[in-house]
């Protein structure tokens, strides 16, 4: 019954930590849908802190790729600096010391790099992994997909930011609530959570402008 229950994916701010890998400045202009990314990460920041729930910060070998954005907001947050991919190793004694941990919630770049060899090594912990995918990015849209279902595949939960803000929320009559809620938006751009859905429509288009062209030199040749 309990494994049934832990396979639910619930989230409590009591036994959650946010994750926040790698946002770095010379990144800024290699990852696809950078600004988006790191505006959704910064928002998840600002919940975690007014829900309580504890944060931690990687840079990945800042000497070459820079430090951590300062439009993510976590000024005053220690940044660990690594240079594996995983931000497990690094942060080992920070987990350890927090046998209440449940879950991890993970947001970042890149998502076949780094966010996927994090989440892998905290399902090895027996933690269990949600990834805000409207948080997460890479320099290549196929590379992003592919890690996606990998970790899939592995038992992560695969979220929205906005899921998993509601989730820590639970209730509208939290003390909270209303703060929180000032911080979601009403939009979302699709194109951050569902990538390649521009892809498949400029297919589209294309594929119905030959179409077109052939079927229309069929007529003229025929008559």
């Amino acid at each position: 019954m309990a494994a049934a229950r832990a396979s639910l994916g619930r989230i409590v701010p009591e036994s959650s930590i946010l994750f926040l890998c790698d946002m770095q400045e010379k990144l800024r202009d290699k990852v696809l849908y950078f600004p988006q990314i790191v505006s959704v990460a910064a928002r998840m920041l600002k919940v975690a802190r007014l829900l309580d729930v504890p944060v931690l910060l990687t840079e990945q070998y800042p000497q070459g790729l820079g430090h951590t954005v300062p439009e993510l907001g976590a000024q005053g947050l220690p940044a660990v600096s690594k240079t594996c991919f995983s931000m497990v190793p690094p942060l080992q004694q920070e987990l350890d010391r927090r046998p209440q941990l449940r879950s991890v919630l993970l947001c970042g770049i890149e998502t076949q790099g780094c966010i996927l060899h994090t989440a892998l090594d905290l399902l090895d912990r027996g933690l269990q992994v949600h990834v805000a995918v409207d948080a997460c990015s890479s320099r290549s849209q196929t590379n992003r997909l592919v890690a996606l279902d990998r970790m899939r595949q592995s038992g992560v939960f695969l979220s929205t930011s906005e899921v998993l803000i509601l989730q820590l929320l639970k209730d509208a009559a939290h003390p909270q609530f209303k703060e929180v809620k000032a911080l979601l938006p009403s939009y979302w751009p699709s194109t951050v959570c569902h990538p390649g859905v521009e892809e498949m429509f400029s297919f589209s288009l294309i594929f119905f402008f030959f179409f077109f062209f052939f079927f229309f030199w069929f007529v003229v040749l025929c008559l």
